[in-house]
């Protein structure tokens, strides 16, 4: 389906967004105003803003340790991720996630996820949740290519087609399993056709193409909102940088750094666009400005709000009550 030019540019400021948002994630981080690890998501903006496209708020969605693009995606606050990931009082968590535990279920975001493989068996019961309420939503969850051998990742595709749920599973193949290359890692011929042996079908997609992986999407979408059960996509993409912010990646080739760069998901999207006619060039860079602008207003705003106060905050938000 061809989208208009207000979605294409929602699109393409939606990739910008994650775009800057990382790059000014590993400045803060050097500068020492990160607590904690950071994980980014360069590289990867195509995966998240395709699948997360056509989802609304009452779709839900489970990430993973590297979840700022999928926030991002989903529609969660820039603002409030930078007052998370920086540990201050009014972070969409209260400061206490931190970089890999953002959550925002207001948005259908789950949470991203620092147990690996957290998300699926999440994402089953939130899709076992929506089936039995009759929504006609779905739940989506982003498992990398590490994560798809955690044996939590087979029990959920083997739950989600028994219960027959509106389940999707998007795996992020962006080759490394932290430092681990997936021909190693994956018995099976790729990660595709395993999970094909769970009952479910499963597509592979190039991800770092927009508009296949939202195509992809879609057909997932069809199935699994019309009552056929669960589904899965393998995005094939690279990731720019190492699995964290200062990893010096002793195990990729300069040649191999290169080859992801080469295939920038951004510069891609711009060609497809501008060639075609539908959008200029001036109007994808004035997207950069505005975007530019807000990363760096929600920044400064960031650094000078305020940490929690342990005699106030240190036991809030630690135990559900139940009434």
């Amino acid at each position: 389906m061809q989208l208009n030019r207000d979605e294409l540019r929602r699109a393409y400021e939606t990739m910008y967004t994650i775009r800057a948002f990382e790059e000014r994630v590993e400045k803060e981080f050097a500068a020492g105003n990160i607590p904690g690890f950071a994980h980014v998501y360069l590289g990867q903006e195509a995966c998240g803003v395709g699948i997360c496209f056509d989802l609304g708020d009452d779709d839900y969605i489970g990430s993973t340790h590297r979840g700022h693009g999928h926030c991002i995606a989903k529609g969660v606050d820039v603002a409030g991720m930078w007052l998370e990931i920086m540990g201050k009082a009014a972070g969409v968590c209260g400061g206490k996630g931190g970089s890999m535990h953002i959550a925002d279920l207001s948005k259908g975001m789950l949470g991203a996820n620092a147990i690996v493989g957290g998300a699926p068996p999440l994402a089953v019961g939130a899709a076992l949740t929506q089936k039995y309420n009759r929504t006609g939503k779905v739940a989506v969850a982003f498992t990398g290519d590490g994560a798809s051998n955690q044996g939590t990742v087979f029990e959920a595709l083997n739950m989600a087609v028994v219960l027959k749920v509106p389940a999707i599973f998007v795996f992020e193949n962006n080759s490394y399993g932290e430092h681990t290359h997936v021909s190693y890692a994956c018995g099976a011929a790729s990660i595709a056709e395993r999970v094909r042996g769970f009952g479910l079908p499963c597509e592979v997609v190039d991800g770092t193409d927009f508009f296949a992986v939202r195509e992809g999407m879609q057909r997932a979408l069809e199935v699994a909102r019309n009552g056929g059960g669960p589904y899965a996509l393998e995005l094939r993409c690279k990731r720019f940088l190492g699995h964290f912010v200062g990893d010096p990646q002793a195990y990729r080739t300069a040649e191999e750094l290169a080859e992801a760069r080469a295939g920038d998901p951004l510069p891609r999207f711009r060609r497809s666009v501008t060639e075609a006619g539908l959008l200029t060039d001036e109007e994808l860079d004035e997207i950069e400005v505005r975007v530019l602008e807000l990363i760096d207003k929600s920044t400064v705003a960031a650094l000078a709000a305020d940490f929690p106060d342990p005699d106030r905050d240190l036991i809030s938000d630690v135990y559900v009550k139940y009434r």
